[in-house]
């Protein structure tokens, strides 16, 4: 007889919630532990029970589940987290599972693929459905971007000037200006609007939600 896995779910939106719950519940070997909005909540709920899986939401009021996974795995070296996303960048997948994450699936995910994550993780083995993994090497090879550059670059984002940029980090306009080179080389881009688009698609920026 197999054990029951137990399934931790952090995620602040209630229809998301409502949807994996309803799915989860018609399994067999498989309980809902606890149902919690904030990582907060559910790190304290994780100490408590140890739930065999925990599907934590990339975006969360508190925080982001790639911050978050540390602290799970430093209380937890064993932890099976898995990373819901409403969207798949390349880079929020490979910080996610550069951090210690097991699985990384959409939201918009099958309800057969979710159970298989589930079980799959619950193995101690990955999972990262085919979808996700293409979008993951799409980009493979492309250089990372050093803490300057991504600065810059979500400065970009929100819209700031060479100018401007320069006086927030106080740096030389001439220094921003080739750092932005540097960037647009790095994404293959030729104009702001374009490296913001890509930052923004590919996930290498935060934009609050």
């Amino acid at each position: 007889m197999e054990n029951t896995i137990r399934v931790l779910i952090i995620e602040n939106q209630a229809l998301v919630r409502a949807g994996i719950r309803s799915v989860l519940q018609k399994q067999r070997g498989i309980e809902i532990v606890a149902e919690v909005e904030t990582s907060n909540e559910g790190f304290e709920v994780f100490k408590k029970t140890h739930a065999d899986v925990v599907l934590i939401s990339l975006r969360l009021r508190d925080s982001c589940a790639v911050d978050e996974i540390e602290k799970f795995l430093q209380f937890s070296p064993k932890s099976k987290i898995i990373v819901l996303a409403s969207h798949a960048g390349d880079a929020e997948i490979s910080r996610s599972l550069q951090s210690g994450a097991f699985g990384y699936v959409l939201k918009d995910v099958s309800e057969n693929d979710l159970v298989k994550a589930i079980r799959t993780v619950a193995a101690g083995k990955k999972f990262v459905p085919f979808d996700v993994a293409e979008i993951l090497t799409e980009n493979l090879g492309q250089e990372n971007l050093t803490p300057s550059e991504q600065r810059i670059l979500q400065m970009i984002v929100a819209g700031k000037s060479n100018k401007q940029i320069a006086f927030d980090l106080n740096i030389s306009e001439n220094t921003v200006k080739t750092h932005v080179k540097n960037l647009f080389d790095k994404l293959q881009v030729s104009d702001r609007t374009s490296a913001a688009t890509i930052a923004i698609k590919r996930g290498l920026v935060r934009i609050d939600v």
